[in-house]
C-alpha cells in the first residue's frame, strides 16, 4: 500500500501505524530468528527449560528445528493464554505450561520446582537449552528459603505500583528467589548451558532479562535493600534479615559454574524498531528511531514525544515531514494512591498511559497520529495491546463529556480509549520486545 502524503486520511494513517507495529512484532517471532543460534545436539541428553511470554513460541520453534532423531525433552512456562494455538494441537517434545503474570501464582511456583528438578543429575555431556523472554521474572517464581509465595506476591505488587524501573524490580526479585539471578545455571552443573534470550529490557542486559536465571548477577543484597528503601516498600522481618545478612546473595561473575556457558540474544527491541522503520520507508516515509532504551514515567515520556511531534509538524524540526518517529524501551506507571477513593479504580498499562499523556500534550495538533502498544499484545494486565490517538481524539472525547486529565489522574487510560473505540486489540503475539511507539507526522 502506497500512502499519499501530505493529506493522508485518518483511516490510512491508522492502517499505516498498525503495519509498523505488525512489522516490529513479526521481526521478533521465534520461528523467524531462532535457527542461527541453536547449538548442535550433544553426545548426551538435551533438556529444554525456560520461561516468558514468548516461551510457547520459542519451544515450538526449537521442537520444529531440532533433529528428529536427537533426544529432546523439557518444560517451559508461559503466561496464561500465551500458548500458540498449534502447540495445543501438537504438544511436541517440550511441555509448555501456563502461570500468572505480572504477579506470580502457585502454578508458576510449581513449574519452577519442576524445572529445578529436571536439571538435577545432569552430566558434562548433557546440554541445557534455556529459553528466556520477558515475563520470566514472574512466571518462574521459586521463593528463597524462608520466603513465602504470598510475601513475594505482595512485594511484586508494591514494586509494580511504585514506578520502579525494570532493572530495580528484577534486582529485588533475584535476591528473593531460589532460581533467578544465576541460581538456575548453578543447578545445571556440570552440564553445558546455552541460553537464548528475547530482550524486553532497555540495554538488553542478559542479567536483567527475566531476572537472569542462568546469568551471574552483578548486583547485591545491599542493592536490593536500597531499592526497597528508595521506593518506600516495607519488608517482613525474615526477608529483611535475609538481605541484611547476605543469606540471599546470588552467584557472581567469575563463578566457575558458569564456565563454558553461552548466551545469545535472538531478538531485541532495536531490531524490531529497525524492521518498523524499514516498512515505513517502503511506504515512502522517512523514519527516525529515537532510542530503544527510553525509560521514565509513562505520561511524561508521552508529553516529550508530543513536544517533538509538534515541532516537526509546525517547524519541520528536527525532522522534515512527512515522517514517522519511532521509539521503544520500558516506561513506568506510578499509581496515584491519593486519588478520590469514590472514583472507580483505573485500568491500563504503560502504553495507554503514555498515549494519554501524549494526546493531552498534542492538543489536537493537525496531522499527527500516534500508536503505543506492548509487543506482547497485552498492555499491563488488560486485554488490549495499546491504543491509537488521532488529531481529533480530544475533540471526540469532549463531545462525549470525557475529561482526559481526570482519566490520567486515576491511571485509567484503558477507560478513556475504550470509550473512543481506539483500543488496539491484537491478542497475545507470542513474543515480547517491550514497548513500541510510533508517531506519524504528515
Amino acid at each position: 500500500m502506497q500512502v499519499p502524503f501530505p493529506g493522508s486520511s485518518d483511516t490510512e494513517a491508522r492502517a499505516l501505524l498498525r503495519q509498523l507495529y505488525d512489522a516490529a512484532v513479526q521481526r521478533a517471532q521465534p520461528a523467524h530468528c531462532i535457527a542461527p543460534f541453536l547449538p548442535p545436539p550433544p553426545h548426551g541428553r538435551t533438556v529444554v527449560i525456560g520461561a516468558g511470554k514468548a516461551g510457547g513460541a520459542m519451544a515450538a520453534a526449537v521442537d520444529a528445528l531440532w533433529p528428529a532423531g536427537a533426544p529432546l525433552s523439557g518444560l517451559v512456562v508461559t503466561r496464561y493464554g500465551h500458548v500458540p494455538p498449534a502447540r495445543g494441537a501438537q504438544p511436541g517434545r517440550i511441555e509448555v505450561v501456563e502461570a500468572a503474570h505480572p504477579v506470580p501464582d502457585e502454578a508458576g511456583r510449581h513449574a519452577a520446582r519442576r524445572i529445578a528438578a529436571l536439571v538435577q543429575g545432569l552430566g558434562a555431556d548433557d546440554l541445557v537449552l534455556c529459553l528466556i523472554s520477558g515475563g520470566a521474572s514472574a512466571l518462574l517464581s521459586l521463593p528463597a528459603e524462608g520466603v513465602t509465595l504470598e510475601e513475594k506476591q505482595a512485594i511484586n505488587r508494591a514494586l509494580l505500583a511504585s514506578g520502579a524501573a525494570i532493572d530495580e524490580m528484577n534486582c529485588v526479585r533475584k535476591h528473593l528467589s531460589a532460581i533467578k539471578g544465576g541460581r538456575l545455571a548453578a543447578m545445571c552443573a556440570p552440564a553445558r548451558v546455552v541460553t537464548l534470550l528475547i530482550s524486553d529490557v532497555p540495554g538488553d542486559d542478559p542479567a536483567v532479562i527475566g531476572s537472569g536465571p542462568t546469568v551471574p548477577d552483578p548486583t547485591s543484597c545491599a542493592d536490593a535493600l536500597a531499592i526497597l528503601r528508595r521506593h518506600g516498600i516495607a519488608l517482613p522481618p525474615a526477608l529483611r534479615t535475609g538481605l541484611e545478612s547476605g543469606a540471599f546473595e546470588t552467584p557472581k561473575p567469575g563463578d566457575a559454574r558458569f564456565a563454558g556457558h553461552e548466551l545469545h540474544l535472538i531478538a531485541t527491541p532495536q531490531q524490531s524498531l529497525e524492521a518498523a522503520a524499514a516498512r515505513a520507508r517502503e511506504l515512502g516515509l522517512e523514519a527516525h528511531i529515537l532510542s530503544d532504551e527510553i525509560e521514565g514515567e509513562s505520561r511524561e515520556v508521552g508529553r516529550v514525544h508530543a513536544a517533538l511531534a509538534r515541532a516537526v509538524a509546525r517547524r519541520a524540526q528536527p525532522f522534515a515531514r512527512p515522517c514517522v518517529i519511532l521509539s521503544g524501551g520500558e516506561t513506568t506507571v506510578t499509581v496515584n494512591t491519593c486519588r478520590d477513593p469514590a472514583l472507580a479504580p483505573g485500568r491500563g498499562g504503560r502504553a495507554g498511559e503514555f498515549l494519554l499523556g501524549c494526546a493531552i500534550a498534542l492538543k489536537g495538533e493537525p496531522g499527527v497520529w500516534a500508536l503505543a502498544a506492548d509487543t506482547d499484545g497485552i498492555d499491563g494486565s488488560e486485554d488490549n495491546a495499546g491504543a491509537l490517538a488521532a488529531p481529533d481524539t480530544l475533540a471526540r472525547a469532549a463531545a462525549l463529556g470525557l475529561k482526559p486529565a481526570e482519566f490520567l489522574d486515576r491511571n485509567d487510560a484503558y477507560g478513556f480509549f475504550a470509550a473512543l473505540g481506539d483500543l488496539l486489540v491484537t491478542g497475545p503475539t507470542f513474543t515480547n520486545v517491550n514497548d513500541f511507539r510510533a508517531l506519524l507526522v504528515t
